[in-house]
């Protein structure tokens, strides 16, 4: 798969947690991964649902879907159409100057594009990251399985769990690399997420995102949607 490496009419900033270190990123490609789950039988059968209701199956798995960089936003403030869209909490990888850091985002997408296709489902929305991340020594070293994702839907509980059932970072960065040419280029990927607690899309419009670490370290994001925005 061919990926593009956009420039950002508005750069983005984050704060490296733990130091007074902030990067700024410019130029990068964007993506989000699907299908990351680490059990390929599970895996089979989200695709198989899918296609029950009419949703072309991916050609490779995991699927690496191109975003403009633009969708990436730490603002905290996006809109989208009146259709129904949500978001969820997924591992955001991001790779800057040759280092790796971990932040946390949202892929929020438009499900009523989803059933017909759903890399135009995700472009149609933007993709909230948070504006803090963590400086990652070793990606391959990166382990996420003990970490508890949450999060929030207008103060209702809407996702809770470890990632443990996702690929592993270094694996859906190997493959992100080995599939794309990307090559030593900066770039940012949503990696997956977790399933919703009562199975339902909720057309919200406030969201939190969080992500725990056992040694007390924790990611938060916030951000709101205003719909019927987009036209």
């Amino acid at each position: 798969m061919q990926t593009q490496q956009t420039t950002r009419q508005v750069p983005l900033t984050f704060r490296v947690v733990g130091t007074d270190q902030t990067i700024v990123i410019t130029d990068f490609h964007a993506v989000v991964a699907g299908y990351t789950g680490r059990d390929p039988k599970a895996v089979q059968h989200h695709i198989d649902e899918l296609a029950a209701i009419g949703v072309a199956p991916p050609p490779e798995v995991p699927m690496f879907y191109r975003m403009d960089s633009d969708l990436f936003e730490t603002s905290g403030e996006h809109d989208t159409t009146e259709n129904l869209t949500s978001g969820e909490i997924e591992p955001l990888y991001i790779r800057h100057d040759g280092k790796y850091y971990l932040g946390i985002g949202s892929d929020h997408t438009d499900r009523d594009i989803e059933a017909r296709d759903i890399g135009d489902s995700k472009r149609a929305c933007p993709k909230p990251v948070s504006n803090e991340v963590i400086a990652v020594e070793s990606l391959e070293d990166l382990d996420l399985d003990e970490c508890t994702a949450r999060s929030w839907v207008d103060g209702a509980l809407y996702q809770e769990g470890s990632l443990s059932g996702l690929l592993k970072p270094a694996d859906v960065v190997g493959r992100l690399l080995a599939r794309t040419d990307i090559g030593d280029a900066d770039f940012m990927c949503l990696g997956g997420t977790l399933p919703l607690l009562n199975g339902k899309f909720v057309d919200g419009t406030s969201w939190k995102l969080e992500l725990s670490f056992p040694n007390g370290t924790t990611i938060e994001h916030n951000y709101k949607i205003k719909k019927g925005s987009l036209r």
